[in-house]
């Protein structure tokens, strides 16, 4: 009796003992990030795998420098901010600290979205964010009426002229530039030269006009131009293009032969995080393929998760394999951190264009 009491004793211990651990040291990890970029059912699926419990904070790229400045990059174990937001808040801040990428399963990422993320969030030689959602903007065309628009300056040729449409928006520039066979991203520290390029575009929109049926406000006017056939070719984003494919198949989202524009949200560590643990393992299970495969079949962005598409819905991964192909990533021109000023030397220029006859 004494015997089998003492194996009982034993192997309750050894349940208990496992159990602890198991468990993990800090089970909550703190997350601020977007609206729906945490779907509740991956995050019961996280909690399931892991242990760990996520309180997630929806907030904005600004709100998130706010927070972590008030905090000295504390409050947060795990932050969701855009790559162009990241270097310089360091180098003023210091609310983040560098990837330790030997905790991140780079196998499953995308390679050219992870250089790209790892070099435009470079600060005294170490990176600070892994790559997670992303967008485009390019081409939605009517093949049938366009069939010769291959790149932003497509947009300018008299020969659709009244037929395209394209925001007055820092993208219209630097697309165009980039098409025109300029890099505005390399004179971002030259403003001298930057003024040069702004200079130069600002005369090649003027002589478009004529092209121009009407400069989008808004997604849903953009929409409408494109159904009715009033515009046939215009500047947009992937989104738009899709939707408008399911509807009509001669029109379809294009990525620009020099490349579309794009920006990519991220994965960065508030400097004091108090879980890392915890916020390298939420990473890699975001990236997981079929994780990030869940997250884009519901809010259909792109994730920098490579084989994610072997698990979308057909039509989704359809768009994907036509539109975003590997070798159309691998030439994105990627938006890094905008210097302070060039945003205001870009509205002037866009006043100019808008104002001109």
């Amino acid at each position: 009796m004494k015997r089998c009491v003492l194996v009982l004793f034993v192997l309750t211990a050894l349940i208990f003992s496992s159990a602890a651990c198991a468990a993990p040291a800090n089970p909550v990890l703190r997350v601020i990030t977007w609206a729906g970029y945490a779907p509740q059912e991956l995050l019961d699926k996280f909690t399931a795998e892991t242990g760990y419990k996520v309180e997630i904070t929806l907030s904005n790229n600004e709100e998130m420098i706010s927070k972590l400045r008030a905090t000295r990059g504390g409050g947060f174990d795990l932050a969701q901010p855009s790559q162009d937001r990241i270097s310089s808040v360091v180098e003023q801040y210091r609310i983040y600290q560098p990837i330790d990428y030997s905790r991140i399963n780079e196998e499953q990422i995308d390679p050219s979205l992870l250089n790209a993320v790892k070099k435009n969030t470079l600060v005294d030689g170490k990176s600070y964010a892994v790559p997670h959602v992303y967008g485009t903007e390019g081409l939605v065309v009517n093949r049938a009426k366009a069939p010769d628009v291959k790149d932003f300056k497509d947009l300018l040729d008299p020969k659709y002229a009244g037929r395209v449409s394209y925001r007055l928006k820092r993208p219209t520039l630097i697309g165009m530039g980039f098409s025109l066979g300029h890099d505005p991203f390399a004179l971002y520290g030259k403003p001298e030269e930057y003024q040069k390029f702004l200079d130069e575009m600002e005369k090649v929109l003027i002589a478009g006009k004529p092209s121009v049926k009407t400069y989008w406000d808004n997604g849903d006017q953009l929409l409408q131009l494109l159904r009715s056939g009033e515009v046939w070719a215009a500047s947009a984003w992937e989104q738009a293009g899709w939707k408008l494919h399911g509807e009509n198949p001669d029109i379809d989202y294009l990525a620009p032969a020099s490349g579309a524009l794009a920006w990519v949200d991220t994965f960065a560590i508030p400097a004091r995080s108090e879980n890392l643990e915890g916020a390298y393992a939420y990473i890699n299970f975001m990236l997981r393929p079929e994780n990030a495969a869940f997250f884009t079949n519901r809010e259909t962005y792109g994730t920098a998760s490579k084989d994610a598409v072997n698990f979308l819905d057909p039509e989704i991964k359809a768009n994907f394999t036509r539109g975003l192909p590997p070798e159309v990533l691998a030439k994105i021109n990627w938006y890094p951190t905008v210097p302070a000023g060039i945003e205001e030397m870009e509205g002037r220029t866009l006043d100019k264009v808008k104002a001109a006859r």
